[in-house]
């Protein structure tokens, strides 16, 4: 909408409008409308339609719409309102061009103007002036007239190219016009004072004036506050108002419509279906108000539910809806191709319908369920369907090669063609039961005929002016039919083809037709009763039978004719991207199914069958997931749901219950129970892309493709072992592959060659089976004959497995098409070489070429017993990458990583353990969230859920019981405990960006700041704050472990890690994960030790914060409802009102004594009114004498100032320290938001620099040289197991390193450190309470101190 705005009117021209400020939608059904207006008195909305002719009517929202007047009507255009005086005025732009009025009820219709017109295009209504104005864009005028017509005269004559529409307002005319593309204006009464308000707009359409003057208030709204007691529409007239129906619903009293319709006309448009109803005269037609209608072609009707049912061959599904629209719902929607006919068994229910794609005739419920295939053989395009439940027989048209009209029983039997010469384009079938006649129309031979059922008798009932006919219908006297052609329904006597009428016309693309009334014949259904004694489908059949049973599509019936076998028992499955598919070998016609499996597939690549369950398992490569479920669609459960990246091969071994798969995004081989329990990687070195997977059970061994640089088969046994490489020259992209046990040979099928080949189980006596084939993916095997699927052909094909002869189409047309297994149910499975106590093993037992081998989970330790695993891997990296926390042991030399399964993860950036309860705590940023969870996943809950912005560090501190964390968006460090209660703000000053943090119990905590490129510690209650290290440079997460330091990378998306002595031997532990974030290490070696916290909380009532051989006490910022002392073993009482002194703790008392005066509670460090603190007083007449408090206060003074001083000398030591001796180790805090360069530069950074957070967004990788450092940020104590939290911290003083080191030197061996870092998600992996390693990291080094060049070496 275009507008403009002047003081305080607003003009708008879109192409037909009306203002009403509540209106939000109204009707959206196929209207041509020209004209818009709104009656703002009574809530309705008016409108012209040019395509029908006609004027309708509804309330604002749309409902109860109703064609107002449709008589000699041509082309309607404008039209305005006068609801103050019930008045409706419009142009009609016909043969005959004119301007009427009629009642807002359409009575009373008069001609105002109908000469010297032809284009009336605009018109509006001055109302205080009490005329009205049009244009006329062929006359190039203006013109005026009093309401009734009276007084006409041009306003304007001159410099009117093309006006289009117009409005007025107060003393001036607006128009639009076409030709100079402008909004112009001139004065009402003489014309004059002519203007451009707008120009240069793209064909400017009708335009209103937004302002009160254009809807006056005052008038009478006649309809009251009860809409006139009308049920539906209240319509007013000049004095009074009437109640009308909606189109096609007839009045059944004064006020009242009927409910429903009870006979009318449906028919398809291809984008709408429509209906005329019979219960009303004016007999328009209206539109049903269904969604996503591209093409319908075929309808039925079902009085009994008020079900009208239509196909659709865009979307190639068949639909139903309630008459009204409601309800509409998809039926069948899989395995169609071109739906062309429908017919409705009304008596028992059943939907039949042919496909002139699949050339099929088939049968279902109502419902789409228990579909099957009736007729398959010689149908060539069959078209129109209709049956007749009083005799038990079909009839459909066949428009193919040799055009012919069939029967056959309902349930198929009986077949016979009835009618087959002087046929050309046998379109619709109709059927009159009253004189036994079947009706058709052959759009080629242009004539509608007629014969008896069993086609004698033939003639001719209309053999002229009959362009096209396509749908037909008889009822009661009459013949209906629809023509393309003269795109009108017809209607005729159908005994003798006279009295030819027009129901309706101007309607283009007209389809079938049917009368839908409620009084069908009754009809005696035989399988009424307990379905006809069949387990499934009760089909009706010619006499004497009646009725027949029938089973699902690829189910046979068994030997008593009426039970259905419980599924398939030969058949082919296969995956096409978005659903799984069955074909029955059972039968003898291919016909797929679809599994109905209650889950959505995004694009299923993989899948396996158990046979010995009837479970199918399937790869989602987008969802990334591995699922099964029964064969029935039943039962579906994600069995794999993490770690996945793009599973393109699964094998299910039903004879040792494993299931194997391939990941080429990963590069690895895994296998699982098939519970998707126990899972364990098998191959995880020198993949490229591996693919389909084939196992052998009885020898032992598995196959699979390798489809990357260098192609190659390979063979390994079932548990990893025995590698080799088979075949490895003339491959291109080996997708299939398969084992035939029965000829002991290898079959696989080859993309880029377009080959399908076979060898030997060892590789030998290679030759080709088939070719050419144009792309083929899947490969199986069954009986005989090979199948595979084939991308370009989006067909299945079959051969012969000895010599590729015999190649058959099995299915086409499907597009998308993966894997493909086929499945044989009765035959036998085999020995299970497991089968006995799991072969001894107490996890995995996987078959071997000479017998099995026991396995463990990934991770975990096989027992010196060659049988039994370890519970959990003693120690193991943690690591969080944004949505997942992973676990990489460190027992085992696979380095494969494991996700530990905590739900509900989103940004997660840092990490910390306890050993003691066996809990992992983390921060996700995306929530604001503290949380933790067992170290195995479970049992996640959340610690801290307000006040936090950014949490980019986490600390534990393990002995004391608390947790400690920094946030960069408050700029603040807290505690608390490890639940989350005791809340305290520890440091807010001098903060700018804190990130990682470490607990060292008993030393203090240590954290980076990333904007003041800092290192600082304080001790563990926020004091004695001290700069460690200033400047820092930068890496992210760093921990360590033995001999080993490990960190996070983001530039290079890997977790690395260097000697610690050495700083060589560089290595990448796991590469190609994507936002990595914080690290530390599991391990009983780590979270040792004791202090004077540990035991009772140091007699705390809140906090108690170790130091190194004493401890103090403190509350919470927030009260908590418990009385809290800063005195270690004194629980005070609530405060007595009026008091300000602080008790001190006394002798023991009898139990029946109370200490006197005030307690305080929920104290803070802010000394306020009622909080206990270090200076104390006794209260009035009782304590120690106030010479003892003196003494005691001095005292204490005296030792705060040694310690002050003691703690400046070792400062201004620590800058002298040797640097071959250090237990602090640091990674630069300087944070960016991605892994680009960074420059170190001497200025000020920019106010914008903090806003500048990573916050709810990923990270962005940028190259990496010698000469850049990365983004990475960690802080890690480390300790020397005999010098256990020594008094002596230094800094590591910087040193060059050569080219060959990569890493900071370290020189001493730590067992204890915590670490923290800052960045996104995490997901661990399941495992028992261990203990932990810190989380800090230099990425490429250290550099001695020189003046910095553009971009700073690491």
């Amino acid at each position: 909408m275009r507008g403009f705005h002047d003081s305080n009117k607003w003009l708008a021209t879109p192409v037909a409008v009306d203002c009403n400020p509540y209106l939000s939608k109204a009707t959206r059904t196929h209207v041509d409308s020209r004209g818009l207006a709104i009656d703002w008195i009574h809530d309705k909305l008016y409108w012209t339609d040019s395509g029908t002719s006609r004027i309708e009517v509804a309330n604002l929202d749309g409902t109860h719409r109703k064609v107002l007047l449709w008589q000699n009507m041509e082309k309607p255009r404008a039209i305005a309102l006068h609801p103050i005086e019930g008045k409706i005025y419009w142009t009609d732009w016909g043969n005959t061009p004119r301007i009427e009025y009629s009642n807002m009820d359409g009575s009373n219709r008069r001609v105002i103007a109908d000469t010297h017109l032809f284009w009336p295009n605009g018109l509006t209504i001055d109302y205080a002036g009490r005329r009205i104005y049009w244009v006329d864009a062929k006359h190039h005028v203006i013109e005026r007239s009093d309401l009734d017509g009276r007084n006409r005269k041009a306003v304007i004559s001159q410099g009117l190219p093309h006006p289009f529409a117009i409005t007025v307002f107060e003393d001036s005319l607006y128009w639009t016009d076409w030709h100079t593309k402008s909004i112009n204006s001139a004065n009402k009464f003489t014309g004059k004072n002519q203007e451009v308000i707008r120009n240069k707009l793209h064909f400017p359409m009708d335009i209103h004036t937004l302002h009160p003057q254009r809807q006056p208030a005052g008038g009478r709204n006649r309809c009251g506050s009860n809409n006139g007691g009308c049920s539906h529409l209240c319509l007013p007239s000049n004095k009074s108002y009437t109640c009308a129906c909606p189109t096609g619903f007839k009045k059944v009293d004064h006020y009242n419509c009927a409910d429903s319709l009870d006979q009318f006309l449906l028919f398809a448009r291809r984008t709408d279906i429509r209906r005329v109803s019979f219960d009303t005269e004016d007999m328009s037609d209206d539109v049903i108000p269904l969604s996503d209608v591209r093409n319908a072609v075929a309808l039925d009707w079902n009085d009994k539910e008020g079900y009208i049912y239509w196909t659709d061959v865009t979307t190639d599904s068949i639909n139903r809806a309630m008459w009204d629209g409601s309800r509409q719902e998809v039926v069948v929607d899989t395995s169609l191709e071109s739906p062309a006919g429908l017919a409705i068994d009304w008596v028992t229910n059943k939907l039949y319908w042919t496909d002139a794609g699949t050339d099929r005739i088939e049968v279902s419920n109502a419902d789409g369920s228990m579909r099957t295939v009736l007729i398959w053989e010689n149908l060539d395009r069959p078209r129109d369907i209709v049956v007749d439940p009083i005799g038990g027989f079909m009839y459909w048209t066949d428009w193919g090669a040799n055009p012919k009209i069939e029967r056959a029983g309902m349930d198929a039997s009986e077949r016979l063609v009835i009618i087959s010469s002087n046929l050309t384009w046998p379109n619709g079938l109709a059927i009159d039961y009253s004189t036994q006649r079947l009706y058709w129309a052959d759009a080629g031979m242009k004539t509608i005929e007629f014969g008896n059922f069993d086609g004698s008798n033939r003639q001719v009932l209309i053999g002229s002016q009959l362009p096209h006919p396509f749908g037909l219908t008889v009822h009661e006297d009459k013949l209906y039919w629809t023509d393309w052609q003269s795109k009108s329904i017809q209607s005729a006597d159908k005994m003798s083809g006279l009295k030819r009428q027009t129901v309706a016309e101007n309607l283009e693309n007209l389809m079938d037709i049917h009368m839908f009334h409620r009084h069908r014949d009754t009809v005696v259904n035989p399988c009424a009763v307990k379905n006809g004694g069949c387990s499934h489908l009760c089909l009706l059949a010619p006499a004497p039978k009646a009725s027949s049973c029938a089973c699902p599509t690829g189910i046979n019936l068994q030997q008593d004719g009426r039970t259905c076998t419980p599924g398939m028992s030969k058949f082919l499955i296969f995956a096409r991207r978005t659903d799984i598919r069955m074909v029955s070998l059972d039968i003898p016609y291919f016909a797929d199914v679809v599994l109905a499996v209650n889950s959505s597939m995004k694009n299923t690549i993989a899948i396996g069958v158990d046979p010995k369950e009837g479970k199918v398992y399937w790869a989602d490569s987008t969802l990334k997931r591995i699922s099964r479920a029964h064969l029935n669609g039943s039962a579906h459960e994600d069995i794999i749901s993490t770690g996945l990246m793009t599973t393109d091969g699964v094998a299910v071994d039903a004879v040792g219950r494993k299931i194997y798969w391939t990941d080429t995004g990963t590069n690895r081989i895994e296998v699982a129970n098939l519970d998707g329990s126990m899972r364990k990687v098998l191959v995880h070195q020198n993949l490229d892309s591996p693919r389909a997977i084939a196992l052998y059970h009885q020898m032992g061994y598995m196959y699979w493709t390798d489809w990357g640089e260098h192609a190659k088969l390979e063979r390994a046994a079932m548990d990893g072992t025995d590698r080799v490489v088979l075949i490895s020259n003339n491959l291109g992209w080996p997708n299939g592959l398969a084992i035939d046990t029965a000829g002991s040979q290898l079959l696989w099928a080859d993309a880029h060659t377009e080959r399908i080949e076979a060898s030997d189980l060892n590789g030998q006596n290679r030759r080709t089976l088939v070719t050419p084939v144009q792309h083929p993916y899947g490969l199986t095997l069954l009986g005989s004959h090979i199948y595979w699927t084939d991308w370009q052909s989006r067909s299945i094909q079959r051969a012969d497995k000895n010599n590729g002869g015999n190649a058959i189409t099995v299915r086409s047309n499907l597009p998308g098409l993966m894997d493909i297994q086929a499945v044989d149910r009765s035959k036998a499975l085999g020995h299970n070489k497991c089968g006995r106590r799991n072969g001894g093993c107490s996890h995995l037992c996987l078959p071997r070429p000479n017998g099995t081998s026991c396995a463990c989970p990934t991770g975990i330790l096989l027992k010196g017993d060659g049988r039994s695993c370890e519970d959990a891997p003693e120690t193991y990296l943690l690591f969080s990458n944004r949505v997942s926390v992973r676990r990489i042991s460190l027992d085992t030399d696979d380095h494969t990583d494991v996700h530990v399964p905590i739900p509900e993860l989103h940004n997660v950036i840092s990490l910390d353990y306890d050993s003691v309860d066996g809990k992992l705590y983390y921060t996700d940023v995306m929530l604001d969230v503290i949380r933790r969870a067992n170290l195995d996943g479970s049992g996640m809950e959340t610690v801290i859920s307000s006040g936090l912005t950014t949490t980019d560090g986490l600390a534990v501190d393990w002995v004391s019981r608390n947790i400690y964390w920094t946030d960069t968006g408050g700029n603040t460090i807290e505690v608390a405990r490890l639940d989350g209660t005791s809340r305290k703000v520890l440091v807010n000053n001098s903060l700018d960006e804190p990130r990682a943090i470490a607990v060292f119990p008993s030393k203090g905590i240590f954290w980076v700041d990333a904007h003041l490129d800092r290192i600082e510690s304080s001790d563990l209650n926020g004091k004695l704050r001290q700069i460690l290290v200033s400047p820092v440079s930068h890496p992210f997460a760093l921990t360590q472990q033995d001999r080993w330091i490990y960190w996070t990378d983001w530039q290079t998306k890997s977790i690395q890690r260097v000697d610690k002595y050495s700083g060589r031997n560089k290595e990448t532990v796991l590469a190609n994960v994507e936002g990595l974030m914080d690290i530390i290490v599991v391990s009983p070696n780590r979270q040792t030790g004791t202090n004077l916290c540990s035991v009772n909380n140091g007699g705390c009532t809140h906090l108690c914060f170790a130091k190194t051989n004493s401890f103090v006490c403190a509350c919470p910022d927030e009260p908590d409802g418990r009385p809290c002392s800063t005195i270690s073993g004194f629980v005070p009482t609530v405060p007595v009102k009026g008091t300000s002194s602080t008790p001190v703790p006394k002798k023991p008392k009898s139990p029946t004594e109370r200490p006197r005066g005030g307690a305080a509670a929920n104290c803070t460090d802010k000394n306020e009114e009622g909080c206990l603190t270090s200076v104390m007083t006794a209260p009035h007449g009782e304590g120690l004498h106030i010479s003892y408090v003196i003494g005691g206060v001095l005292t204490i003074l005296a030792i705060l100032i040694l310690i002050a001083a003691f703690i400046i000398y070792r400062h201004k030591k620590s800058k002298f320290a040797d640097p071959g001796v250090s237990n602090l180790t640091y990674s630069n805090p300087s944070y960016r938001t991605s892994t680009q360069e960074v420059k170190i530069e001497a200025s000020q950074k920019p106010p914008i620099y903090n806003q500048l957070r990573y916050k709810r967004e990923g990270c962005v990788d940028g190259s990496y040289t010698k000469e850049k450092i990365r983004i990475v940020e960690g802080v890690c104590l480390l300790s020397n197991e005999e010098l256990y939290w020594d008094d002596q911290i230094k800094q590591i003083k910087p040193a060059s390193l050569d080219d060959g080191e990569t890493e900071q030197l370290l020189q001493e061996e730590a067992s204890e450190c915590s670490s923290i870092s800052t960045l996104t998600p995490l997901t661990p992996s399941a495992l028992t309470p261990a203990r932990h390693a810190p989380h800090n990291m230099a990425d490429t080094g250290w550099t001695s101190h020189r003046k910095p060049s553009t971009e700073s070496e690491v």
